[in-house]
């Protein structure tokens, strides 16, 4: 993979708790859909759930990963996901380190 444009995609979702988050990039990871994942530190979030506004802790996630691995990797998240409505949210890169993004191809193959 050259590091041209679009060809890297991040991939951001939240957990409910460090460990799920953990285990699911070990997976994801150890399946080839993401060539890393970053588990950021906690942080709260307040959204509307079922006619209630709820506040609590989640575990912020990026996923990087390949164009082409970007439906597979989503669907995967959704998949080992413990939350009913998970958010999943792919976004381009506009740009990357060259080394980085031959990397990432290696790591997909």
């Amino acid at each position: 993979m050259s590091p041209e444009r679009n060809e890297l995609m991040l991939v951001y979702s939240l957990f409910g708790s460090a460990e799920q988050a953990r285990a699911v990039a070990r997976t994801l990871v150890a399946e080839r859909l993401a060539a890393c994942a970053n588990i950021l530190g906690p942080c709260t979030s307040i959204y509307e759930w079922q006619g209630k506004v709820e506040e609590g802790a989640e575990v912020p996630v990026l996923f990087k990963t390949s164009a082409d691995r970007r439906a597979a990797l989503m669907a995967r998240i959704a998949q080992l996901h413990d939350y009913d409505v998970p958010a999943i949210l792919a976004l381009p890169v506009d740009a990357a380190h060259p080394p980085f993004a031959v990397w990432v191809a290696e790591q997909l193959a």
